[in-house]
């Protein structure tokens, strides 16, 4: 049984939850607190494996219970936020201090059958999860300062694409790439399982972290060198065109492996438009979208790079990978782009 315990000021939303989440046979929930001071000795009596946390409560706000709960009894903390600007902020701000999942307030983006989905998917993925090594991924020289040989200009055509796809603990690793590349990188499309707005915020927060170009992407986005397209929450991502000029489409569509965007939708697309010409990375993450895609990927010619056990969060999505085969290298988070840089060079 995963042992869940509720963090909320709202009622509503507490017993929302609890009744959701008492109907799954694998998940009790073991209390519910209405502010940090309560939560903390529910904590010590319950030792839950799992917290939901809201931001914004009374006596202390989330973020700083949720810092404090890191340095002195770290747990799985999935963070339940507004849909507003404000809520998306504060959720990455979580998220660097620890937090692994993020999911919308109800009633905010989603009925309460699709939010329990949600909700349920995620806290079983926390559950899976184990707290990252951070000493494997720092301490690196940035090799952003190393720049490969090129005759284009940040803005030209990209002949070359690549395609990241990410989940459960996957917002730190895809910065800990994209910080770690040099300021005019082939064309970058990914895919980061996200509410809608959250992943608005996440761009913004890339782009102002990266030498190079961040934005959610929109339907008929070019596709560049020094530019990352960032698949929007609830909308498909795909790669259409060719190498004299890619492109992406938005699109709803049906949920794939309960998710929208799917990796494997992104990937499989790279796979047809641009085949040997792209890199497919499948981060850390529960489940197992993006196998099959990176798959089609490696078959169609693409190099292929899974990140390893020990570095993932989850080693779902990523060992569903290598397990079929679709990983040319398996690699830990810190080497990723030490590797890029390497084929960028080739």
């Amino acid at each position: 049984m995963i042992r869940v315990l509720i963090v909320d000021d709202s009622a509503i939303v507490r017993k929302i939850f609890s009744e959701q989440l008492k109907k799954e046979p694998d998940i009790e929930v073991v209390g519910t607190a209405m502010d940090p001071y309560i939560a903390r000795d529910k904590i010590l009596k319950s030792d839950p494996d799992v917290i939901t946390l809201d931001m914004e409560m009374p006596r202390m706000d989330g973020l700083t219970f949720l810092r404090r709960l890191m340095k002195h009894h770290p747990l799985p903390v999935i963070i339940v936020s507004s849909l507003t600007a404000k809520g998306s902020k504060l959720a990455l701000q979580a998220m660097e201090a620890g937090a692994i999942e993020v999911v919308s307030k109800p009633g905010s983006a989603s009925s309460v059958g699709e939010l329990s989905r949600e909700l349920t998917h995620k806290i079983r993925a926390a559950a899976a999860s184990k707290r990252c090594n951070r000493k494997q991924t720092t301490g690196n020289p940035r090799v952003s300062q190393i720049e490969p040989e090129t005759d284009h200009p940040p803005g030209t055509t990209t002949h070359n694409i690549i395609a990241i796809g990410a989940s459960t603990g996957g917002t730190e690793a895809i910065k800990e790439i994209l910080t770690h590349l040099p300021s005019n990188p082939p064309g970058i499309i990914i895919v980061q399982h996200m509410p809608p707005k959250f992943t608005t915020a996440y761009a913004e927060r890339l782009n102002a972290l990266c030498p190079f170009e961040v934005k959610e992407a929109e339907d008929g986005d070019a596709v560049y060198q020094g530019r990352a397209l960032l698949a929007p929450g609830n909308y498909h991502m795909l790669l259409r065109g060719s190498s004299t000029q890619f492109y992406v489409n938005v699109k709803d569509g049906p949920l794939v492996h309960h998710q929208r965007p799917a990796v494997d939708i992104l990937f499989k697309s790279v796979a047809r438009s641009a085949g040997k010409n792209a890199l497919g990375i499948l981060l850390t993450g529960m489940g197992r979208d993006g196998a099959a895609g990176l798959l089609q990927m490696k078959n169609t010619g693409s190099f292929t790079i899974t990140q390893d056990e020990p570095t993932s969060v989850v080693y779902g999505m990523p060992g569903e990978a290598y397990r079929v085969g679709a990983s040319t290298k398996s690699l830990a988070l810190c080497d990723i782009a030490p590797e890029i840089i390497r084929r960028l060079r080739q």
